[in-house]
């Protein structure tokens, strides 16, 4: 989205602190013993209480509030009654959501507990180079070249990116263009980041796979080559300096 009034400026920040503020309660908020659902169920009465909307549900008619992958589930989730959080579970929860027009995305994964499966790594990594993406994002930039810097940074980590899932344009709706924002260089990808333009940067950091596949359910994804998959996710104002990172208040980085 191209933001060219203060109307359209208030509006996503509005959205994008809906959205950040969700996803810090709900994460704050699950623990042993609580079910997937059980926590979905929490978020989608946060997002109610402000007037915001699921945008999966809405956009695509997703069975949840929002996405609650756990273990070797990489991304989408679904909550479910039957899936148990246990001590140690590698999570990763995505919130976006629409409000007065405007829609919002974010997301982040953490470990549960005590850190039992030694799964910290991994978060950390994801972290840190969204952290280092993010920051070399203004306008003029090459959307290819912070993909580089996403891959070549994971890499140092000793790990791998996922190539199938991108970040992309938000605003309007959930998905817009860019499209591609991809965890990895494409050289023939010439576009670049645009001033004052909304965007959602995720990360998809892995210890085995480079792909993700999709489960039976037609939802769930995971690791082509198995292992485990964390994602950390910002929406951002893009400027001629450093960007405004409109979910900071869910606090990924703290």
């Amino acid at each position: 989205m191209s933001i060219s009034k203060e109307s359209e400026l208030i509006g996503m920040k509005k959205i994008s602190e809906v959205v950040g503020t969700t996803l810090k309660l709900m994460r704050a908020h699950a623990q042993v013993g609580m079910s997937t659902k059980e926590l979905d169920d929490y978020g989608g009465a946060i997002l109610k209480s402000y007037g915001a909307k699921s945008a999966p549900f809405e956009t695509y008619g997703f069975p949840g509030y929002s996405c609650i992958s756990v273990n070797e589930e990489g991304a989408h989730g679904i909550p479910s009654k039957s899936k148990i959080l246990k001590e140690g579970d590698l999570i990763n929860i995505d919130v976006s959501a629409e409000l007065n027009g405007f829609w919002a995305d974010n997301g982040g994964s953490f470990v549960l507990g005590k850190d039992i499966h030694n799964h910290q790594p991994l978060v950390d990594a994801s972290k840190n180079i969204l952290h280092k993406a993010i920051h070399s994002i203004k306008g003029g930039v090459k959307i290819a070249d912070i993909g580089q810097i996403i891959e070549t940074e994971a890499k140092k980590s000793g790990f791998r990116v996922i190539k199938n899932l991108a970040g992309h344009g938000v605003g309007r709706s959930l998905h817009e263009l860019p499209d591609d924002i991809l965890n990895y260089r494409v050289k023939s990808n010439h576009q670049r980041f645009k001033k004052n333009t909304t965007v959602a940067i995720e990360t998809f950091i892995s210890t085995k796979s480079n792909l993700a596949e999709e489960l039976r359910d037609g939802w769930t994804l995971v690791g082509n080559k198995g292992g485990y998959i964390t994602q950390h996710e910002h929406t951002i104002l893009i400027t001629d300096d450093q960007p405004v990172i409109l979910t900071a208040c869910n606090g990924i980085w703290d």
